[in-house]
């Protein structure tokens, strides 16, 4: 949404000036035509929303607005709209319950917003850190072609389904990351703590030390001695891939190496296939255009390097080729998901094509999951096991040497 200031004459013909929000300069000139004004001249400006001392003080101090509260928010919007409570009382009436500061601050804006005449899309254009680009151009769509309540029904639907993504994830992904850190925490223990204390006492009896003693001795003195050098040069790492990533080139590279982790990248690529699948659903079935979909489903996926592949799509579809064809050129899909889009193209069923295709891949997302674990568990008790041999070589041996010394004495 963009902010316009205009020159237009009244039916008197006298000069009136004034800023005018809009999407684009086409429909800022039809609203001015609305209002009995003929546009003669439209200017692009920036629009610098003003911050009231209490929306500075909710940024500071309240939580950010996740995806639960934007859920919450669609499903009582769609509630409200759909019993035929005009807009404003709906908003300041969620303004008053909201739980999340920042969003009720937020939506208090939005009302004052609609009480100067902007429509409920612009007014949440204003606020793009809380409302994304794909909720604020369903909204859009559902405004101008009157079904605003099935509009927040399908951002309700698809919010909640990507809800379920992201926590499948994390809950299979979070016991391999608890086995790791443990490893990382031990690996640190042992050198700094445990193994100094062993070398001690195998130079006290001065006993000849197999390859892995000499490799742990070595290791853990590299640790005791350089610790602090090693931990500024993890901060270090730390702080330039975090540097490296957020750049342009490195986002990409770095959204594209996730994509090929052993086990789950193939995951990873395929939730955001299906996210990309919903979302693109949920956009054709409100009637936004193609190429706007395809823009704003590319920032919903969430990955630099897909964000990509799908920008060109857009710009294959704006030479004029069809959605199979830039489909099938991007090679992100399967062919049989190519299959589906095709015939969706060919019945004028693309929307509901597209959902089949994102339960497809979330049925597949959801199998591999549930054996995830199965999977990385052989991996993870083999580094372990590696990693107790090592420390049981380097260990016990010496120590089997010395006890055979002693009795050979005796």
């Amino acid at each position: 949404m963009a902010k316009f200031r205009y020159k237009a004459r009244d039916p008197n013909g006298r000069l009136r000036n004034g800023d005018i929000d809009a999407n684009d300069a086409r429909q800022a000139a039809e609203q001015l035509v609305r209002r009995g004004l003929v546009p003669v001249d439209l200017v692009a400006t920036r629009d610098k929303p003003s911050i009231t001392a209490e929306q500075v003080w909710a940024k500071l101090t309240a939580r950010p607005v996740k995806l639960d509260d934007l859920i919450i928010f669609c499903r009582q919007m769609y509630a409200l709209t759909r019993s035929g409570v005009s807009l404003l009382r709906a908003i300041e009436g969620l303004a008053d319950s909201a739980q999340n500061k920042q969003l009720s601050v937020t939506l208090r804006d939005v009302a004052d917003q609609l009480e100067k005449g902007l429509s409920l899309s612009a007014a949440m254009a204003r606020h793009a850190r809380v409302f994304p680009r794909l909720i604020i151009a369903i909204v859009h769509v559902g405004e101008n072609t009157g079904q605003l309540e099935q509009s927040f029904q399908q951002l309700a639907e698809y919010l909640e389904k990507e809800q379920d993504t992201r926590k499948r994830i994390k809950a299979a992904t979070r016991y391999p990351s608890f086995v790791v850190i443990a490893l990382v925490i031990a690996m640190f223990v042992l050198n700094l703590f445990v193994i100094p204390t062993f070398a001690k006492m195998f130079d006290q009896f001065g006993v000849d030390l197999p390859w892995a003693t000499r490799v742990l001795i070595g290791t853990s003195t590299f640790f005791v001695s350089y610790w602090p050098l090693l931990l500024l040069a993890l901060v270090a790492g730390v702080w330039g891939i975090r540097s490296y990533i957020v750049s342009p080139l490195g986002r990409v590279v770095w959204d594209r190496l996730k994509l090929r982790v052993p086990a789950v990248g193939s995951i990873l690529e395929r939730s955001m296939l299906a996210r990309f699948a919903r979302s693109f659903a949920v956009m054709v079935a409100a009637g936004v255009p193609l190429t706007q979909a395809l823009s704003l489903v590319a920032e919903a996926v969430d990955n630099a390097w897909m964000e990509r592949k799908i920008l060109d799509m857009r710009r294959g579809i704006e030479r004029g080729e069809n959605l199979s064809r830039v489909s099938r050129q991007s090679d992100l899909f399967t062919p049989l998901v190519m299959q589906m889009v095709v015939v969706g193209e060919e019945t004028g069923r693309l929307d509901d094509l597209l959902l089949e295709v994102a339960g497809y891949y979330e049925r597949e997302v959801d199998y591999d999951l549930k054996t995830l674990t199965a999977r990385i568990e052989p991996m993870l008790i083999a580094g372990v096991a590696v990693m107790v041999l090592i420390l049981a070589l380097g260990i016990f041996m010496p120590m089997w040497d010395m006890m055979s010394a002693y009795q050979g004495r005796g």
